[in-house]
């Protein structure tokens, strides 16, 4: 009666997200402290508002007139849910950082597993490595055009950055990145949520202040219905084509909502937030990016004046000549323009940050199962901060140097853009096209479940994946020549041979796809 009773030690409920990982066979090693928000914060910045439309909108204008872009956003987000859809499917039921990579090795079977993941690995990580490129590329234009504009304009002896100070603009961009993604977790998360406020109000400020200023707006059958073609500029005469290429801008701009997945394992309930996540940047971006083409194209006051070199800012960047054009024209002032190209900047910023913090992500969980060079060195945490800081400085200093070219090459930003948007989407296609085939009864489903809608849903959003890496293969601008070509196929050809060629001369020996940390029962995955 009187003995003292042993005290129980009340254990804390396993996270659902953390219960599904040790179930695949990894245990817990990242700090799991992300919310929804600060998780939908880190997507959406990865996709933003401003930086796919931004850099793609002037050449996508001119290659088919403003009915074409502004219908053209409408038909790619459609198409993009699908995608996301399916991806969200397969976040519900793989809550894993490798994400695309994971999913591709366990949807795949063990025949084709390692196959798979190898690819989709590293079509992910040339996609996320060259889309630090894009946001550092944008982001120095955005920049350039702020000092030609701060310093006078192009017409009054204002500066115009040349390609050093540009190379310099690119790597400085690259590098703070980098920098700030070997600060504890919780600085990059608080970085993201004051990105997304600082895209949701500066996307509002400039959709509904814009089209205010602006002296005249364009009417709505022009900009609804309007189809004009600059053959004289661009060489492309073929209607059909045109169409396809003034596409782009919208299909560059509508991804990066894998960004969700690769924190999942760092995100509290993932099974359940990750696809919410998926989903709501999609829903999100979808709405705002089309406001934002809108508010664009009816500021427009001179088309052709858009593209004049000698014009206000040297005919380098037409969204920049448009909110100028719109600010000047009222208040004979060009500070408007300023500030709201400023904001326009921070959106770069952000976004960079945020794939940098992506592409670490995916070049630590391949690492980790021993799929990269020198594996043992960028798997390592950095022993304060728990983050792969290793694996973050690799991707700076291969982005840094996919921007060399800027000094003697023109169509940089393309190839880019290309190898970007093909690498990125392409990693999407594999876990997809896996689902898409493999048995239902094999496949442990998460709380998201799409049940018998699964295969027409995968069906689609496999062929839209597989056309949009078609077109970006595609020529942008006729006649063809070394100023023209887009490099993509030939550096994607490249690239990616040799990393065929590893995988048939030894890596097939070896490489099993993603590596158990615990050891558990054979069950289903």
């Amino acid at each position: 009666m009187g003995q003292n009773q042993p005290e129980i030690l009340e254990i804390p409920e396993m996270d659902a997200g953390e219960k599904r990982l040790n179930e695949l066979g990894y245990k817990q090693e990242l700090r799991r402290e992300m919310t929804l928000f600060k998780t939908l914060a880190i997507s959406f910045s990865t996709m933003t508002l401003f930086t796919g439309i931004t850099p793609l909108y002037g050449s996508s204008l001119l290659y088919a007139g403003p009915a074409s872009l502004v219908w053209g956003w409408v038909v790619v987000s459609f198409f993009t849910w699908f995608v996301g859809i399916a991806m969200a499917e397969i976040c519900s039921s793989f809550p894993t950082t490798g994400s695309l990579y994971f999913w591709a090795a366990h949807l795949a079977g063990p025949k084709w597993g390692p196959f798979a993941s190898w690819c989709c690995a590293w079509l992910e990580t040339i996609g996320l490595i060259a889309g630090i490129g894009t946001q550092a590329y944008a982001g120095s234009q955005t920049l350039q055009s702020i000092i030609l504009l701060c310093t006078g304009t192009n017409k009054d002896g204002g500066y115009f950055a040349p390609k050093w100070l540009f190379l310099c603009m690119y790597a400085g961009l690259t590098i703070i990145w980098a920098f700030l993604n070997t600060f504890a977790l919780e600085v990059i998360a608080l970085i993201d949520v004051i990105s997304i406020w600082w895209q949701v109000i500066g996307g509002l400020v400039i959709v509904i202040m814009l089209p205010l200023v602006a002296m005249t707006t364009k009417s709505a059958s022009y900009v609804f219905t309007q189809f004009h073609m600059s053959p004289e500029s661009t060489g492309v005469s073929s209607k059909p084509y045109a169409v396809i290429l003034s596409f782009l801008v919208s299909q560059y701009s509508l991804y990066g909502y894998d960004a969700a997945a690769h924190l999942t394992e760092e995100t509290r309930g993932a099974d359940k937030n990750g696809p919410i996540a998926i989903l709501a940047s999609i829903g999100i971006i979808s709405v705002f990016g089309w406001a934002y083409i809108l508010a664009l194209t009816f500021s427009i006051q001179d088309f052709s004046y858009l593209y004049d070199p000698t014009n206000e800012t040297a005919g380098a960047f037409v969204p920049a000549q448009i909110i100028y054009d719109a600010f000047h024209g009222r208040y004979h002032s060009a500070t408007g323009a300023i500030i709201l190209l400023f904001i326009i900047w921070g959106s770069f910023f952000f976004g960079g940050l945020s794939i940098t913090t992506s592409a670490a992500r995916v070049v630590y969980a391949l690492s980790r199962d021993k799929g990269i060079p020198f594996s043992s060195v960028w798997q390592k945490l950095h022993p304060r901060y728990k983050v792969p800081s290793n694996a973050v400085w690799l991707c700076a200093a291969i982005c840094i140097l996919l921007g060399l070219p800027i000094l003697k090459v023109n169509v940089v930003f393309t190839a880019i853009t290309s190898i970007c948007t093909i690498g990125w989407v392409g990693g999407y296609a594999v876990p997809i096209f896996a689902r898409l085939i493999m048995s239902d009864e094999n496949f442990k489903a998460g709380p998201f479940y799409l049940g018998k809608a699964r295969r027409p849903i995968c069906l689609v959003a496999f062929l839209w994946i597989c056309y949009t890496c078609s077109v970006f293969l595609l020529p942008t601008y006729y006649p063809i020549s070394w100023d023209t070509f887009n490099y993509a196929p030939v550096a994607l050809g490249v690239g990616l041979g040799l990393i065929m060629l590893w995988w048939v001369l030894d890596a097939r020996k070896w490489f099993k796809g993603p590596v158990r940390n615990i050891d558990i029962q054979n069950g289903k995955v």
